[in-house]
C-alpha cells in the first residue's frame, strides 16, 4: 500500500537471497531521515539498538525483504524453517572509547610534575593543544592519558554526533549506548597518512583524527611520525574539519579534537636526564625539528619536563582527578558565557582578530604581550595562542579579563624562549 510507505525509510544491506544483513554508519542514516522529516525506520535487525540512539525515530528491526512487506500490508509474518541464524555485526575495535563504567586515568598518579599537572589543567579548561618535551620516564605518557578525564561529558548534540562517526567507522560496540565521555586515540608512530586522516580506496575509511573528534588525539613519540603525517593535522587543527579529495569523490568529516604530543629530546632520549647520550647537538636538533615550525606554532602550550628528584616524588601531594575537574567546568561555563551567540565553545577556537576586537585586554597586560611580539619570542600566530591562554587563565581564576600576571603565565606555558620555540 502506498500509504505504509510515506516517510518510511529502508536502510540495510541486501542479500541476493533477500536476507537482511547489518551495516555501519546506521547513526548516520538515522539522524538523516530525521532531518529530512522522515519518522518510520527499517534496518536490520542488529542494527535496532544502535538506530533508536537517534529521538524521535520510529525504529522497526526485519531480518529479510519478505518481513518488510508482510509488515507494511498488515498481514503475519513467519520465519521460514531451518532459516539460518541471523549475520551479526562483527565485534568492532573500542580502543579509544571508554566504556561508562571505565575507570578513568587519575590525575593522582602523576607525581613530581607540578607544573605540568597545571599545564593539563589549563589545557582542560581552554580546549589548548599541547607538547611535552622531556627524557623517558618523566611522565609524558600518565599526563596525556589523563586530559581526557578532566573534560566535560558531551552534550546530547555532541554525544550524538560523535556516536554517529564511530558508527560509520564500524567501531560501535553493540547495544553500547550513545558515547558521552570524550574519545581518546593513541596511534603508533607507524600510523599512515590514509589511517590518520581517513580517505583511502573506493570506500573512504575514516580517520583518526575524526574518531577523535571533540575528544583527544595522542600522539606520543611524536617525531617518530613521518612528516607527512603530522603536516597533515594542520588542516584540521585550524579549521576543526579534514577535507578529502580523490578521483571518486569528494568528503569533509569532523576532526575538531585536542592535539597532545610528547617527544624524546633526542634519538636515545638520554639528553636531558644525565645519562650517557652519544647523540650529538646536530642530531638532537634535527631530531627535535622533525616536528615542524608551522605545526609547533599551533600548539598552544609546550611544556619541558625533566625527571623529578626523589625529595619531589617524596613531598609532592598531587590533586586527583575529582578535585581539578570542577575547576575546569567552571572556567569552561566562564568562556561558554562569554562566548553565548558565536559560533565558539572554547577559548582556544577563538580567531585571534575576532578575541582583540571583541575582548581587548587591558592596557598593563597589552604592553606585557607587545613586549615579548618586540623581543620576537612570538610570532603573529603565537601571539594569538597566547591571548587564549590568558583567557583561560584568567577563567580558571574566576576574573572578568586576563591582567599582566595571566600574559606572564602564558608566555611561560608556551615556552616561547625555550627548547619548543617556534
Amino acid at each position: 500500500p502506498g500509504d505504509e510507505l510515506r516517510g518510511l525509510v529502508c536502510v540495510g544491506e541486501l542479500a541476493l537471497d533477500g536476507r537482511l544483513r547489518p551495516m555501519t554508519g546506521v547513526v548516520v542514516a538515522a539522524l538523516g531521515a530525521s532531518r529530512a522529516g522522515h519518522t518510520r525506520l527499517v534496518v536490520p535487525r542488529a542494527n535496532v539498538a544502535e538506530a533508536e540512539l537517534v529521538p524521535g525515530v520510529q525504529v522497526l528491526g526485519v531480518s529479510c525483504l519478505s518481513e518488510i512487506v508482510a509488515h507494511l500490508r498488515g498481514e503475519a509474518w513467519q520465519p521460514p524453517d531451518a532459516a539460518e541464524p541471523e549475520p551479526s555485526v562483527a565485534a568492532a575495535p573500542t580502543a579509544g572509547l571508554l566504556a561508562p563504567d571505565a575507570a578513568i586515568p587519575d590525575l593522582a598518579d602523576v607525581r613530581g610534575q607540578a607544573a605540568a599537572r597545571h599545564a593539563l589543567e589549563v589545557a582542560a579548561a581552554g580546549g589548548h593543544h599541547m607538547a611535552f618535551l622531556g627524557p623517558p620516564g618523566v611522565g609524558k605518557t600518565m599526563l596525556a592519558e589523563r586530559l581526557a578525564g578532566l573534560l566535560p561529558s558531551l552534550d546530547q548534540q555532541a554525544a550524538l554526533e560523535v556516536t554517529a562517526i564511530h558508527s560509520v567507522a564500524g567501531r560501535l560496540p553493540a547495544n553500547s549506548g550513545v558515547i558521552t565521555r570524550p574519545p581518546f586515540e593513541a596511534p603508533h608512530h607507524t600510523a599512515t597518512f590514509v589511517a590518520m586522516v581517513g580517505g583511502g580506496g573506493a570506500v573512504p575509511r575514516v580517520g583518526l583524527v575524526s574518531l577523535a573528534h571533540l575528544g583527544v588525539l595522542f600522539l606520543d613519540e611524536a617525531p617518530e611520525f613521518a612528516g607527512r603525517v603530522l603536516d597533515a593535522l594542520r588542516q584540521p587543527l585550524e579549521s576543526g574539519r579534514v577535507h578529502i579529495a580523490r578521483a571518486g569523490y569528494s568528503l569533509s568529516f569532523p576532526a575538531r579534537f585536542q592535539l597532545v604530543m610528547a617527544a624524546n629530546p633526542c634519538p636515545c632520549g638520554h639528553a636531558a636526564s644525565g645519562a650517557a647520550c652519544r647523540c650529538t647537538p646536530a642530531v638532537r636538533s634535527r631530531y627535535v625539528q622533525r616536528l615542524s615550525g608551522p605545526l609547533l606554532d599551533r600548539v598552544d602550550i609546550r611544556i619541558e619536563l625533566s625527571a623529578p628528584s626523589r625529595a619531589d616524588m617524596l613531598v609532592d601531594t598531587p590533586e586527583n582527578t575529582a578535585a581539578v575537574t570542577p575547576r575546569v567546568h567552571a572556567a569552561r561555563a566562564r568562556a561558554a558565557a562569554r562566548l553565548a551567540g558565536t559560533p565558539w565553545r572554547v577559548n582556544a577556537e577563538v580567531p585571534g582578530p575576532v578575541l582583540r576586537r571583541q575582548w581587548p585586554l587591558p592596557a598593563a597586560a597589552s604592553a606585557a604581550l607587545g613586549r615579548a611580539l618586540d623581543r620576537g619570542v612570538l610570532s603573529a600566530r603565537g601571539t594569538d595562542r597566547v591571548l587564549r591562554l590568558a583567557w583561560t587563565l584568567s577563567d580558571l581564576a574566576g576574573l572578568a579579563e586576563p591582567g599582566a600576571p595571566q600574559v606572564y603565565a602564558a608566555l611561560g606555558l608556551r615556552d616561547s624562549a625555550g627548547a619548543w620555540a617556534a
